[in-house]
Order: structure tokens, then sequence, then C-alpha cells
């Protein structure tokens, strides 16, 4: 069955936009999706999420910055950013995932390291059936009137 994934963004100033995008991520794999997990601005890679993805597979994290936005200087941030965005486009048009998750996207675009522009572009790449999950705070209105659900 070939059915339409949603775009679905979770934002807001709380905690557990992550942790929600973790636990859609962890039932996919259990109906035996194959999910990709793109972290924008994270520093840490021994958290336990990290932890898991190393030992179940098709579940994969995939972080491309060395550190976080309080040890990077600006260009560092500008530099890895851009990486890690061009590496979500690929992955995006690759429609080799079920499920692609961009976390904290929106924290990236708060601090004017990729434009809102850049996410639309994004979000309509996404094949049909691939379900695509935004994350961060303060996502920009623009989004989430694009977005299938938004969740604060």
């Amino acid at each position: 069955m070939n059915t339409r994934g949603l775009i679905q963004v979770y934002t807001g100033d709380g905690k557990g936009k992550t942790t929600a995008a973790l636990g859609l991520a962890l039932r996919a794999v259990g109906q035996g999706m194959k999910v990709i997990v793109i972290q924008f601005i994270k520093g840490d890679r021994t958290c336990g999420e990290h932890l898991f993805a190393a030992q179940y597979h098709p579940f994969e994290i995939v972080q491309l910055n060395t550190g976080d936005s309080f040890t990077q200087s600006l260009e560092e941030l500008r530099s890895t950013t851009k990486q890690t965005l061009a590496f979500a486009e690929k992955t995006i048009l690759g429609g080799d995932y079920d499920v692609v998750i961009l976390d904290e996207i929106f924290v990236a675009v708060n601090k004017g390291l990729v434009s809102t522009e850049q996410v639309l572009s994004l979000m309509s790449k996404k094949p049909e059936p691939m379900e695509l999950i935004l994350t961060g705070r303060g996502a920009p209105k623009e989004i989430m009137e694009q977005a299938d659900l938004v969740t604060k």
C-alpha cells in the first residue's frame, strides 16, 4: 500500500519536540520502516538516541557538525549547516527512507543559517509516500501553514 506521507512540525518553547519525533521514529522502525534523523544543531553524540541507533537498523542518526552552537564559531556553524542542508536535500530526493526527521532545523532558521525558503523548498521536494518531520523552537508561520500537522 502506497499511502501519502505527512509533513509534521514539532515546535514551541517547551521540551519534548525531539522526543516526540523520536517516538514516532521508533514506532516506524517497529513497523519495518526505514528512518533517518538528520540533526542540525546538536552537540552530544553520546546521548541515548545515538547509542540506540548504532544498534538498531534501519534507524540512522546523522550529525555532520562537530560541536554545538556554543562551542562552534559562526563560520563553522555556517559551514556544517550548509553541509547538513545539502545532505538533507539529497536524502529527501533519494527517496530511500520512509521517515525523514530534520531535528532542530528551526533553530538553524532562527540563527539565520537556513532560510525559510530553503525549508519550504525541501518540503516541496518530499516524495509523496515519505513522512517528513521538522523540529525546533520558533517554526516560521509560512512553514506551519504548509505542514499537514503542527504540534506546539
